[in-house]
């Protein structure tokens, strides 16, 4: 009941979160389009290597669904981690991926935008609606009711398929960005920084002496360089040495 509780804490935490995938659901085609393949024509392969790669390719710290499920740390992963990894993502694929998801979800503070809520809840409501109408078809025994549900089993399908490729492709992009594999290093440490205003490069060196005064002493600027005796030595004739002709002696 506590691990229940604690569960559904952690979800309410997750709608705090501040950061935003890398790319969304809708751009993920578009961001890496081979990987979206490989993760559409071999989904468990791709849940297993980003599991991995999600635990910085550590199995030690591997834990069956990254903890969030009732089994997690029951299934000997202590063990043998890369064989429950294995059977995880072909057995319990639907968990693999969310549980790698959450994963990431928690390291980074990544918040899942509306758009991609909404496409993820389309994917659950299609297949809900697939198994009412073949539950109806089944009590009912219509031929039209069986074979809307097939139809509608067939496009949810297609649709998880889908989309579980687009969230795989969304983890894959956003471990290139954490490790550097973006042309930018995401963890680098940033440059020095220095205040200025916002018309000038640097800040002006306001009430502070000039550099080229920094190797001269803290002195009065010294006299004026004579000879001996002074120039103008003796006075021209008629020099008293007082005030001006007029003055009073």
């Amino acid at each position: 009941m506590a691990a229940n509780q604690a569960h559904l804490d952690k979800m309410k935490v997750r709608q705090d979160y501040r950061n935003l995938w890398h790319t969304d659901l809708l751009s993920t085609l578009q961001a890496d389009t081979p990987y979206f393949c490989f993760a559409l024509w071999c989904p468990p392969c791709a849940s297993y290597l980003l599991r991995k790669r999600a635990l910085y390719n550590d199995m030690s710290r591997y834990v069956c669904c990254a903890g969030y499920m009732p089994c997690s740390g029951r299934c000997g992963e202590s063990k043998c981690p890369e064989v429950c990894l294995a059977t995880e993502v072909f057995f319990c694929f639907g968990n693999s991926v969310a549980s790698t998801r959450f994963l990431l979800q928690d390291e980074f503070n990544i918040q899942t935008t509306q758009c991609d809520n909404c496409i993820i809840g389309f994917m659950f409501c299609l297949q809900q609606l697939a198994c009412i109408f073949s539950i109806i078809a089944c009590i009912v025994g219509s031929q039209e009711i069986s074979e809307a549900s097939q139809l509608l089993s067939c496009a949810a399908d297609y649709v998880y398929c889908t989309v579980c490729a687009c969230m795989q492709t969304q983890h894959k992009v956003e471990m290139d960005k954490r490790d550097g594999k973006l042309g930018s290093s995401a963890m680098a440490v940033p440059p020095i920084q220095q205040m200025s205003r916002i018309d000038q490069n640097y800040p002006p060196s306001v009430g502070y002496p000039q550099a080229s005064s920094y190797n001269q002493p803290y002195a009065y600027p010294p006299p004026p360089a004579q000879g001996y005796p002074a120039p103008n030595y003796p006075p021209p004739a008629g020099y008293s040495g007082y005030g001006p002709q007029g003055y009073a002696k």
